[in-house]
């Protein structure tokens, strides 16, 4: 597991240097309707990386065969007011809760990663499916994140970005 610690650490450089310094106009803008901003984005990284991956991993090395809480993370956009947010304060918030995140992952020792619970739908779910999925999580809102920045780019410049290749 120590490759997942060491990537959520590179990762957490990848975010903030993907996300700091961002421009007002870029943080609230939507390639569509229905895709998401980065200021949503932002929240919703922040609500996973605590009340989601992190509290589930846990849940499960420390109570194993007890089912956690539900949780409806698309509920938590207008539960958590995602748009009413400050972006700077929601990226600190997540940057310092990924941290948090980091050092208790170093602190374990002696982990049965193995430990699990029976999910009603997807079966056996235990703390290591947990832990790689929220890895997996970074990487896709890594994907998420720099395509939308790509098509803000061709939003604002107007330009025909071909050239510099064919996203898929």
């Amino acid at each position: 597991m120590d490759y997942i610690i060491d990537e959520f650490q590179k990762n957490k450089a990848i975010f903030c240097g993907l996300l700091d310094n961002v421009d007002n106009v870029m943080v609230l803008w939507k390639q569509a309707p229905g895709k998401w901003c980065l200021l949503e984005i932002v929240c919703h990284l922040y609500d996973e990386e605590r009340d989601d991956f992190k509290f589930r991993t846990r849940w499960v090395l420390e109570r194993p065969n007890q089912t956690p809480p539900p949780f409806n993370p698309i509920k938590w956009v207008s539960e958590h007011k995602y748009m009413e947010q400050d972006y700077s304060t929601m990226l600190n918030k997540f940057i310092a809760e990924r941290e948090q995140s980091i050092i208790w992952l170093q602190s374990l020792k002696n982990v049965n990663w193995n430990n699990s619970y029976e999910h009603s739908k997807l079966g056996t779910l235990t703390a290591k499916h947990f832990l790689t999925n929220w890895l997996a999580h970074d990487y896709l809102h890594i994907k998420q994140i720099t395509k939308l920045k790509f098509d803000y780019l061709r939003h604002q410049s107007g330009e025909n970005l071909d050239y510099a290749g064919i996203w898929k």
